[in-house]
Formats: structure tokens, sequence, C-alpha cells
């Protein structure tokens, strides 16, 4: 059974924090929701997308995040619950109507459910979305667990209708990649009819007045923070050394505090709203503390905020002596605080600095580990990955060419192109799309003597989401570049979610194909289509338009090796090396196979030539134009 949509109160099922939070959204009664994928966000909107045709849910993979937010609160202006799922990255490409939307609000709850990545585990940075609740007067909540996460999720629904205005939910990898136990509530049925009521305008204009009326809301949502069932404390009643925490912070305060045998000695104060923080809870526990330390990731949000209540109620018993955490540097990893993720051990490290109290060492057996090295494990692209050929096309093209030539790189799995398994190739990396407004900009460099010529890859999906504005930026300044697209039918990188251009939506329907080509044409660009895994043919083409100057576009359209095996489309002949040519490093190619840097090919220190690990290779052939012996061969089955 499939217990997202299961209407059973009471039952307690095991589900990762991201499955809890759409788990919450179904028991709130979502109507609408929209997303573009990212890690670690990705889960929430495929969970949705699977029970979405049951429940009545309308879901899409939008282009990009603006355009998902936007049309929520559409759905929302018309009564309906809606909720727009993104990463951190995507609150940024969201921002400019967040900051319009708060002073207008809408009557259907509004959640903006936003996935940070602490450490970058999965982004291109680490930064933290909280900071946006700050800048534009939202409601936020942190839950500390797969069942608060559930929980949050459906009453941020009851909180948004209840101020008319978006409320932030803010995860982190740790909480949506988690396991966790979760009791599930009553899958609500209500379905109210969608309708924009006579006299309804959502306009921000004149600021002045709105601006007031969302300052009177964010009052509301402060008192009823005030009694909320997400913020409690632990420990003893008059404790003098105080851990305010939220999100995973909790956790980690407490394992530290068990460790340290402080549990009757340390109070914890757990908050799950943490803007606006809730005063009059916040101060009452800071009247009995001498010392705080403030537990949190990534930024010191939560402890500059705790502060500023400090000090504004210096006057009425609060007399703390000391703060500790983010900017005292007790809360920090390997690298300076505000960077990374927290974990039990950096909490315990803070404590005992603090306490004077020695971090007791694990029993002998728990410390002896063999003595071995163990291999640091490299990211590359997958086996078969079509993308290894477009860079090694690159890579090949960019010398001949002899003039200096550079490529500009975009987000995706192509970012990988930064390094080895990309040849180190790229020089840039941003924000998704930025790479064509960079190269618009480098395009406009000739009446500086700038001569090198411009390569820009991106994906299919990053083409769709941010690159539009770019592309017609150098159309309309006649800037000089050639943009490659690296088509291969899904956005591979996040979990294969069809795009525009894939011809599925979000319930795996039949959908509309919006072709590159088309926009390419439409805007004046003849582009050229090439199979990256035809190597001279690709390279050929390349150079032609390298050399041709101008503004081109290039495609490299091969489907991704890991959606062909999903298809059932993978190939039966068997890749094989030669042992009769390949003859080791006494051939002189200097293990030129080995640098193309496919994980199957490897070589094979007993036989001292190169091998073929038939467990990896997904028989993609793009080796066979590789070698120069031909000693990589195909056996037909």
């Amino acid at each position: 059974m499939d217990y997202l949509k299961a209407n059973t109160p009471g039952k307690r099922v095991v589900m990762i924090g991201n499955e809890a939070i759409a788990r919450g959204a179904i028991e709130a009664g979502v109507a609408f929701s929209a997303a573009y994928p990212g890690s670690p966000a990705s889960e929430i909107q495929e969970s949705l997308c699977r029970v979405a045709d049951d429940l009545g849910i309308y879901v899409e993979w939008s282009a990009n995040e603006i355009v998902a937010l936007e049309s929520c609160a559409a759905a929302s202006m018309a009564g309906l619950r809606a909720v727009a799922i993104m990463k951190q990255n995507g609150v940024n490409v969201a921002s400019d109507f967040i900051l319009t939307h708060n002073l207008v609000g809408s009557p259907g709850g509004l959640v903006l459910l936003v996935c940070d990545d602490p450490a970058g585990l999965s982004s291109t940075n680490e930064i933290d979305s909280r900071n946006y609740a700050r800048f534009a007067d939202l409601p936020l909540l942190e839950p500390a667990n797969a069942q608060e996460a559930k929980d949050m999720s459906r009453w941020a629904f009851e909180l948004s209708e209840e101020l008319a205005l978006m409320v932030i939910l803010r995860s982190v990898t740790r909480i949506s990649h988690a396991r966790g136990t979760v009791t599930l509530g009553k899958i609500s049925r209500r379905r109210p009819k969608a309708m924009v009521r006579p006299g309804d305008r959502y306009i921000s204009l004149p600021p002045t007045p709105e601006h007031d009326k969302l300052h009177g809301k964010m009052e509301r949502a402060q008192k009823i923070f005030e009694g909320s069932p997400f913020n409690w404390y632990l420990g003893p009643r008059e404790a003098r050394l105080l851990i305010i925490t939220c999100g995973t912070g909790w956790h980690y305060s407490r394992e530290a505090l068990k460790i340290l045998n402080l549990e009757k000695k340390v109070g914890i104060l757990k908050l799950g709203t943490t803007w606006p923080l809730p005063e009059r809870l916040v101060t009452r526990h800071l009247r009995h503390a001498k010392e705080v330390l403030i537990v949190e990731e990534v930024d010191p949000f939560l402890e500059m905020n705790v502060k500023t209540i400090a000090a504004e109620q210096a006057g009425s018993g609060v007399r703390i002596k000391k703060f500790y955490g983010k900017r005292s540097g007790h809360i920090r990893g390997e690298f300076r605080p505000g960077v990374g993720e927290n974990n039990p051990d950096i909490v315990i490290r803070a404590l005992s600095k603090i306490t004077k109290i020695k971090y007791p060492r694990p029993p002998k057996r728990l410390r002896s580990l063999p003595d071995i090295e163990i291999p640091r494990r490299e990211v590359a692209f997958c086996p078969g990955c079509p993308h290894r050929a477009s860079f090694w096309v690159v890579k090949n093209a960019l010398p001949l060419d002899d003039r200096g030539g550079f490529l500009v790189g975009d987000i995706g799995c192509y970012s990988l192109g930064t390094g080895r398994t990309g040849y180190y190739l790229s020089r840039t990396l941003h924000c998704m799309g930025s790479s064509l407004g960079i190269a618009s900009g480098f395009g406009k460099l000739d009446r500086f003597d700038f001569e090198q010529p411009v390569v820009v890859v991106v994906g299919d999906s990053t083409f769709y989401h941010a690159c539009a504005a770019g592309l017609f930026n150098a159309v309309y300044n006649r800037s000089r570049f050639t943009c490659i697209v690296l088509d291969n039918s899904a956005t591979a990188m996040t979990g294969f979610q069809p795009h525009p251009g894939t011809g599925q939506d979000a319930r795996g329907s039949p959908a509309p194909v919006v072709s590159v080509e088309a926009i390419c044409r439409a805007l004046g660009i003849e582009p050229r289509t090439c199979d990256p895994f035809e190597i001279e043919q690709s390279l050929d083409t390349l150079r032609e338009l390298m050399e041709e100057g101008g503004l081109n576009v290039l495609i490299f359209k091969r489907t991704c090796a890991l959606l062909e095996i999903r298809r059932g489309e993978g190939k039966e002949e068997r890749v094989y090396i030669d042992p009769r040519k390949c003859i080791g490093d006494a051939c002189g190619c200097a293990r030129h196979c080995q640098k193309f840097g496919c994980p199957a090919l490897i070589w094979d220190e007993g036989a001292e030539a190169a091998a073929i690990d038939e467990v990896v290779c997904t028989k993609c052939q793009a080796c066979l134009q590789i070698c120069p012996k031909g000693a990589i061969r195909v056996e037909k089955k």
C-alpha cells in the first residue's frame, strides 16, 4: 500500500522527510503543486506526482522556480491550497516574485517549500534561505524530524490562510533524506471551487499601505507562534547554560548532552517557528540563563535574532554573560563558522569547551580501525554518459583551433566539466543559465582586441529554465560565441524528471514538445545537430562553427545512458579489448584510452594493458573511436 494516499489516521509508517512533507500537504488538502527539480527537494514533488491522479491534485514540473511559484500564487488567488517546491538555489530565482507577492497575499493557503543543502552536497552553494524570510517578512517554519516535517507541512497551509500570507517551510538535507517514523493524520477532502471573486485585486502598488499590512500580519504570526506546539523546552527549570536550537540542531544537541552527561544541568529550547521568533517564550528562558549556546545551520540567523531580543530585554531580567555559537567560533566544522554541515561532534566539542568537561573517548574496541587506506571516490560522469563524449570533442576542438578558446560552463551533470572527468575545461560555473549571459559579454569584447573563441555548454533542462534571456540578449546585441546544448532528454542530474522538451508532463502523460531547434530558428539562428558519440563528425562541426564566427548553436543530442537502461533500451553487444592489438605501454599511445575517463575503461596491471569492466560498461561504443590502434572491438551477440 502507498501510505502517501492511505486515509488511515493513527497508522505509524516509516518515511523519508520529503515523503513526510508531501504527506502533510496531502493531509492539508493541497490542490495545486508546482516545482523545479533539485536535490535535496526533488522527492517531495515526485511523491505528489505518484498520487496526484488518485487524489485529484494538479502537479507540474515547471520550467523554473519563479514560474512554479507564480503558478501556485495564481491557484492561491483562486482560493486553492498550493505549494511551490524548490531547493535553496531556486529561491534566488524566485526572489523577485517573493518580494512583491508578500505585499498582496491571497485567500488560499500558499506554502513555499524550500530544502537547503548545508555543505553543498549536491549544489554549487550552501546559502541559507532563512534570510529570505526576514528579508521578505514571511513566517518561517523549521522541522526537526520526519514527524514534525509532516505536521508542519499540514499546519503551514492553515497558517497561510489565517494570515493571507505566503509561509516558508525550510528543510535541510539531513531532514529531507533521513527516515523516521510518522503517525498519519486524516486526509482532507476539501476541494473548493477555484474562483477569483469580483473585486479581488492583488497589486503591490502603492507600496506603503500594503507594507504596513504586511507588518501587521507578521505581528499576528508572532502571537500565534508564542503558543506553537513546535516550540518546547527540555531540561532543568533554572538552567544557567541554555542551548537554543532549531532543525537538525535539536537532535545533535540532545545527543551531545547525553554523551557528556549534562542532561540535568543544561536546558534546550527547541524552536520550530524561527521567524518571527516567539519573543515572550525566548525571553522567559533567557531570564534563567547566564550563558547561551545557539546550534543551527548554516548562517547565524537564529543567533543574531536571539541576541537582538536579549539586548532589547536587558532591562527586564535578561542578564546573559556570554553567547556561544557561529559568531564565537564554537559551532564550526573543519572550516570557519557559517560553513558546512553540523553534526553531534561539533556540538559536543562546543559544550566540552564551554563547561570544561572532557570529551569522553570511545572504548578502545571502537577506536581500532583496520590499517588500510580507503581510496577517495572521485566524482565522474556515468559510464556511457554522452557528456563525456561532448567534452572530449570540445577538449580536442579548442587546441586544434589554436586561438586560445575556452569553455563557459553551467549547472547540471556537465558541471563536472570543472573537474577531471570533464578534462578541467569549464572556466566558469555560477547559476543556471548564467553561461549565456557571460558568453554574451565575452562575445562583445572584440573592440578590446579579444579574439579567443568562446564555447558555452548548457543542458536541455537548463536551456528551458534560464537561457532564453541570455540568448535573446546575444541575438539583439550581435554577440559572438558558440552555444552547445547538451540534449540528453531529461533533467538527468536530479532524477530524470521531464521538462518542456521531453514530450511528457509530471504525471507521465503526453505533452507538447517545446523544440530547442524551433526556438533558435525563431531567433534567426540555424542550429546544427550532432550525436556526440559520432566524435569525428561532432569535432568537425564544432571546429567549423568556431571558424565561422558569429552566434551559433550546436545541439549534441543523445539520450542519457541511465535513462536508456530504465527504458530497457540497452545494447546487447559485448565491448572488449583485443589483446592482440593492445600492447600496453609498448604501444607509445601513453594510455590514450585512459584519458577518456570512462569508469568502464580500466588498466589491467596484471596484463599491463587496457581492459573493459563489462559489469560497468553500457556498450555505448563511444570508446571505439578513441584507441589509435583500433584495439577496442565490438562482439555481436
